[in-house]
């Protein structure tokens, strides 16, 4: 697992010029289309942090670009792990949960970069109250890396039984990433149901968008980094609770499918 954990992170940039510098470099060209679309020309409304008094845009869209890369890019690496190594499935025996398994390790490592940049960033905007609650990320990583796990080890066994998975995920994640509230923030929602509620449309937008499992890491990840706070209890909760099933299902699912594996290859 440590050797494939170390191949995957040496060779992600391997042969680039700037190297692991593109892994800033991708999401802050995504943070400033966002910004200029949906801070400046829409001008979505965003509440000030908590504590932070931090009315900055980028760095609110920021937190939920990286986050959400973090989720979704591990969740796809860890499901092409089986199909990108099916040479080294069909010559050699070991433990086959450790392909998934060092995919998303590899990708929490560049998290982790990330996260450690956001940090100082957040320091320098609004101040070293963030650095308190700083230690706050070590078990909301370990969370947020147990669920990414559990599905990348169902949907990992997953495409090689069905190999339209990998086409299929690409559309779903597009439009998860736009219900967890990466652009956007409850509040907007909630103006919406009240406005439906005016109309004497009852729906419970709220409620829904944060039944979303990426959405309370998102909004757990920007109570420390942007609010300067500490997420609220039902959010540890409800993270918890999401990881836990995560990582149970999927730890079930692919030992009962990965037994097989190598005749579908």
């Amino acid at each position: 697992m440590r050797n494939l954990t170390l191949r995957e992170i040496r060779a992600q940039y391997k042969r680039t010029f700037l190297g692991r510098v593109w892994s800033l470099i991708n999401p802050l060209a995504q943070i400033a289309v966002y910004s200029i679309v949906f801070g400046l020309l829409f001008q979505l409304p965003v509440a000030p942090g908590t504590n932070s008094g931090l009315e900055v845009f980028p760095l609110w869209i920021g937190v939920g670009v990286i986050v959400w890369g973090f989720i979704s890019g591990s969740v796809a690496a860890g499901m092409n792990s089986m199909l990108d190594n099916a040479g080294l499935l069909t010559k050699v025996y070991f433990p086959r949960s450790v392909l998934p398994v060092s995919s998303v390790l590899s990708s929490s490592f560049n998290f982790g970069i990330e996260l450690l940049v956001l940090l100082a960033v957040m320091a320098l905007v609004g101040g070293p109250l963030v650095l308190l609650y700083a230690p706050l990320l070590v078990p909301l990583l370990v969370l947020t890396f147990a669920f990414v796990l559990g599905i990348s080890m169902v949907l990992s066994v997953a495409s090689i039984y069905f190999r339209d998975l990998r086409h299929l995920w690409s559309i779903f994640s597009q439009v998860w990433m736009y219900a967890s509230g990466v652009l956007f923030s409850v509040e907007l929602v909630r103006e919406r149901q009240e406005a439906f509620a005016a109309d004497g449309v009852d729906l419970p937008l709220v409620a829904i968008f944060q039944a979303n499992p990426a959405e309370r890491f998102i909004e757990a990840y920007r109570n420390i980094l942007y609010d300067f706070a500490v997420p609220t209890w039902d959010i540890w909760v409800t993270l918890l609770i999401w990881s836990a099933a995560s990582l149970i299902v999927g730890k079930l699912v692919f030992d009962r499918l990965a037994r097989d594996i190598v005749e579908e290859i």
